[in-house]
């Protein structure tokens, strides 16, 4: 009897010691979805624009580099450029209980519904390089990227100062990013901004070239044979630029003098084109937004506060600084 007493009473705490170990994995974070494993591994779905430039894909590495480097298990899905790929995509790291979701808006408007059931299935969302406009309270935690607005007027103020002594009109054309996008709206108004200070700066045209090369090089052959007299070229990112330059090599000028060229991302390709005296000025746009990503979200799943806007330092180059910098350059 007491050996069958003994087996009974260890038994019981067996069964006592197992209810006490049976809550929540240790991984799962009290902000986040809960699909942490018990390692304490933060599932991160990300959802990017898609692979339209350089800086874009300098950008997805460093995403991705940076996710292996902090040990997050990285959901990424390409939209292609299409919003509808992103919102499917969001739903389904939703439906997944990922502990955090990031994505890069492809547009700033129509996010209210996808964002309010993130919010409601106690998922922190992290907006990272473009923003949104929301009308719904609390449905993203922070902002991680650039001040489009400034990047605007760093490239207008560096016009002015290149035309200031113009004795006429000066003719600009502008080769605006994918409509309705974050920096598109931003760098327009911020360059416009800049340029309004000196009457002879004019706009004569402005279209999407959708921050493509290809795009760029269709709207410039476009506006050269609408315009013959273009003094000067925004281009809202270097791929565009890119495309301009062969455009008015095809129409027989010589971008970078006949043609003057300011754009903004600072990609390589964008710097070398700088050092090689094709363009005249680049406002950075730095892509390498990986690691801090990873840190914001590991404060967010935690449950820890965080600024609600995190804008990263960006710089300007002409092209002695372009020349000095380019074997340095990370992208």
């Amino acid at each position: 009897m007491k050996r069958i007493l003994s087996a009974a009473m260890a038994f019981a705490t067996v069964g006592v010691l197992a209810a006490c170990g049976s809550g929540p994995a240790p991984g799962n974070s009290p902000a986040g979805g809960g699909s942490g494993g018990g390692d304490g591994k933060i599932t991160m779905g990300f959802s990017q624009v898609g692979a339209e430039s350089g800086w874009r894909t300098a950008n997805t590495t460093s995403i991705k580099d940076a996710a292996k480097a902090a040990d997050v298990d990285l959901k990424f899905s390409d939209a292609n450029g299409k919003q509808e790929n992103q919102i499917t995509a969001i739903r389904s790291f939703i439906q997944q209980r990922v502990d955090v979701i990031a994505f890069s808006p492809v547009v700033r408007t129509g996010w209210d519904a996808v964002l309010l059931e993130a919010k409601n299935a106690k998922i922190p969302v992290i907006l990272t390089d473009r923003a949104v406009d929301t009308k719904e309270k609390d449905v993203y935690k922070t902002f991680l990227g650039a001040d489009f607005v400034r990047e605007g007027q760093w490239a207008g103020e560096w016009v002015v100062k290149q035309f200031a002594s113009a004795p006429g009109p000066v003719n600009i054309v502008q080769l605006e990013g994918t409509t309705g996008s974050d920096p598109a709206l931003e760098r327009s108004s911020g360059f416009a901004k800049a340029i309004a200070v000196n009457p002879n700066l004019k706009v004569i045209a402005s279209q999407t070239g959708d921050f493509t090369r290809s795009g760029g090089k269709q709207v410039m052959e476009a506006f050269l044979k609408a315009n013959p007299d273009i003094d000067m070229v925004f281009a809202q990112n270097d791929d565009m630029a890119l495309g301009a330059m062969e455009a008015i090599e095809a129409a027989g000028k010589k971008p970078g003098q006949d043609i003057k060229i300011v754009a903004i991302d600072a990609t390589h390709d964008g710097m070398q084109a700088l050092a090689d005296g094709k363009m005249n000025f680049i406002v950075e746009c730095n892509p390498l937004l990986g690691p801090e990503l990873m840190d914001l979200a590991k404060k967010v799943v935690a449950g820890e506060p965080v600024a609600p806007r995190v804008v990263t330092p960006d710089e300007t180059f002409d092209q002695q600084q372009a020349a000095a910098v380019l074997p340095q350059r990370k992208y």
